[in-house]
């Protein structure tokens, strides 16, 4: 096998809250208060809807706000991914993945691991060139039962919310996170920086008419016929977990174009300062050169 290859659950489509629009020659961010599934292939026209998408979009009187989930692990870190990461928005590679204590960082040296002082600490983060990027990923088709959806954001709301419940409901269901009934949930809510607009992030909930305990005396009945069943969950986490270790970098290089997009354009708090008005803005661009002179810098003040 090659070394240093990161293996991620395997992406069937993508979950997001927010659409791209072409204005004037120039892709632009645009919110949304409804979730959309696409495939992993575009058109001139942007992301092509996924047919789960029309499906549950049938039995949600026209608004997706809602969309039946399972997790695929029981670990929740295994199910949600978030680090701080800076992108370099010209060849869409990571330059620099931290989780807030140690970072990992490309130089002209190979990739370096260095502390990491966070965002606003960091001097190569400056004017908000770093952000919080998480990954979710979630099965929602029993066809492919390792096949996933995956919901990128940079919005905290977001990030928290599901980092919070996923370890709740592996708390209360003695870790059998992926035996339990859950939905996304889309929440809206109106803040000071957000000029009282409602802005959008993302909750993961049971679905509607189960209970807790409904869900927890489920998900031990199905972890029983499973483990029946020769199925080993154990074992294949462990080889997800080392998958994901595999390389310094688990981002793939052609996500980086669609960060501040599509997927995480989607009325989260990443961009509410920027939101006075509701007009669309030009995506953020940062130039090169620029970003490798304070990657020097930094990585010298570090030293």
């Amino acid at each position: 096998m090659i070394k240093g290859l990161t293996i991620t659950p395997p992406v069937l489509g993508r979950i997001s809250i927010g659409r791209v629009i072409v204005k004037d020659g120039k892709r632009l961010p645009a919110k949304d208060d409804q979730f959309t599934i696409t495939s992993q292939v575009q058109n001139k026209d942007g992301w092509i809807n996924h047919p789960l998408d029309e499906k549950l979009r049938a039995h949600s009187e026209g608004k997706l706000r809602q969309i039946p989930v399972r997790m695929l692990f029981n670990d929740p870190e295994l199910n949600l991914r978030a680090e701080y990461t800076l992108f370099d928005r010209q060849t869409g590679r990571p330059l620099c993945v931290g989780d807030g204590e140690l970072c990992q960082r490309r130089t002209d040296n190979g990739v370096e691991q260095m502390p990491c002082p966070s965002p606003d600490r960091c001097p190569l983060a400056q004017g908000g060139a770093c952000k919080p990027y998480g990954r979710l990923y979630v099965n929602l088709s029993e066809d492919d039962e390792l096949g996933t959806f995956i919901f990128r954001t940079t919005g905290f709301n977001s990030i928290r919310t599901l980092a919070a419940r996923l370890r709740y409901f592996a708390a209360v269901s003695s870790n059998k996170l992926s035996c339990l009934p859950l939905q996304l949930t889309l929440r809206g809510k109106s803040t000071t920086q957000s000029y009282r607009t409602p802005i959008y992030f993302v909750d993961l909930t049971l679905r509607d008419g189960v209970t807790l305990k409904e869900a927890v005396s489920d998900a031990q009945a199905i972890n029983h016929e499973l483990s029946e069943h020769g199925f080993d969950q154990a074992a294949l986490e462990a080889t997800a977990k080392q998958g994901y270790v595999n390389s310094c970098f688990e981002i793939d290089s052609e996500e980086a174009y669609e960060v501040d997009a599509f997927d995480s354009s989607d009325g989260d708090d990443q961009n509410v300062e920027d939101q006075k008005d509701n007009s669309p803005k030009p995506l953020p661009m940062h130039d090169v050169t620029s970003i490798k002179q304070a990657l020097q810098q930094s990585v010298t003040a570090v030293s």
